[in-house]
């Protein structure tokens, strides 16, 4: 069984980086939209990254921002990956020169594999829950709603937690889980053993 990619998003804290890596994580993602309660500045998103180490991937998230933001954010933050959660079209994702992903808000009647198509130079197309405005806001979606066979790599977002990501990996089978709130203590603040547990759950899952 192939291993699947863990991502832990929206930390604000060395001490959660270190711990997620420590942990096993393949990424750390961080926030670069004002709204969020999980927004880093650039000075802090640059001291983050500096302590990950090589293989640990570094994903920056976007919603709606503009490309002169997005360069901003780079020249001082090396992000490896780029994660877009608003309404951007491809060539706004794709003009940066670095990989990207695209996230699609999953509710009923949404075409994933219309969605994606709309995005071929996604590297995968993550998927989250629909809420009001943008991000997932720690909710679970109706996981049928992902068509079998899919063929693009998949992210699987919204609402996992140590309680269903077990399930969800054996049910789904992601290229790679992201979770933010169900290893949380309080918003944008990480819980070490909630990070230990998830991680955890994944490695069952894989077998």
């Amino acid at each position: 069984m192939s291993r699947t990619r863990i991502k832990i998003c929206g930390l604000t804290r060395a001490q959660d980086v270190r711990a997620a890596v420590a942990h096993g994580a393949d990424a750390i993602g961080f926030v670069f939209y004002a709204s969020s309660p999980r927004a880093v500045s650039i000075a802090q998103a640059a001291e983050l990254v500096a302590l990950l180490p090589p293989f640990v991937a570094s994903v920056g998230l976007f919603v709606n921002a503009t490309a002169d933001e997005v360069n901003c954010v780079l020249e001082r933050v090396p992000l490896q990956l780029l994660q877009f959660h608003g309404d951007e079209v491809e060539a706004d994702c794709a003009r940066f020169g670095r990989p990207w992903i695209k996230a699609a808000r999953m509710r009923a009647g949404v075409d994933l594999v219309e969605f994606a198509s709309l995005h071929p130079g996604a590297s995968g197309i993550l998927v989250d829950a629909f809420v009001e405005g943008y991000g997932g806001g720690g909710k679970t979606f109706d996981w049928s709603l992902i068509p079998r066979g899919f063929g693009r790599p998949l992210v699987l977002s919204g609402g996992l937690d140590a309680d269903n990501v077990v399930d969800a990996v054996r049910r789904i089978r992601p290229w790679a889980v992201d979770v933010s709130s169900g290893v949380e203590s309080d918003k944008g603040i990480k819980d070490t053993a909630k990070i230990a547990a998830f991680i955890a759950g994944v490695r069952d899952a894989d077998g």
